[in-house]
């Protein structure tokens, strides 16, 4: 049966049934191939909404991220902002399959100028006390460590292993709460 058109392609639907293919099949299998099938459109009709397959996952990791920092507010200090927005990344990153590895792998969305976006990225820590440079280096710590810790959450074999010998989600909350009080 072949798929039906369907009216209204704009990049919010394309992204969202990106996520739909991510969930069911993992990033690996993530084409613009089988996305335009799911939408039912051919593949060059992706084009005129997005560049190539790698703005796609770049505005999909973006998601993930204004996901993690919605989450974020009404913190009281800076410490306390970044610990939410820890947490609140892992589980951004745990919403979807492969969605810290999306976020390793994809480049950002390049519509912003680099002196712009490091402005809105230090905003919050910024209104919170701390200079850009410091709120950058600080986020940065925060979302490696996330990320790194999702990864291994992802991974079947590692988490078995690991979760024999620790209780993750009391880790996670330690480790962070180390790596936040050492900035």
């Amino acid at each position: 049966m072949a798929p039906r058109h369907q009216p209204g392609l704009d990049r919010d639907r394309v992204v969202a049934a990106a996520f739909e293919q991510l969930e069911e099949d993992g990033l690996e299998a993530l084409s613009m191939r089988r996305l335009a099938a799911r939408l039912g459109v051919q593949a060059p009709a992706l084009y005129w909404h997005f560049g190539d397959k790698a703005e796609l996952l770049g505005l999909m990791s973006a998601r993930i991220y204004a996901m993690a920092l919605a989450e974020t507010q009404g913190a009281i200090d800076w410490r306390g902002w970044l610990v939410a927005y820890g947490e609140a990344l892992r589980r951004s990153f745990a919403a979807h399959r492969d969605g810290a590895l999306l976020c390793a792998r994809a480049r950002p969305p390049q519509a912003i100028e680099p002196d712009v976006q490091a402005a809105r990225l230090a905003a919050p820590l910024v209104a919170l006390g701390l200079d850009q440079a410091r709120a950058l280096s600080a986020q940065a710590a925060v979302i490696a460590f996330a990320l790194g810790w999702a990864m291994y959450a992802a991974n079947g074999p590692m988490r078995d292993h690991l979760a024999q010998m620790l209780d993750f989600d009391a880790a996670f909350a330690q480790g962070l709460a180390a790596l936040v009080r050492g900035l």
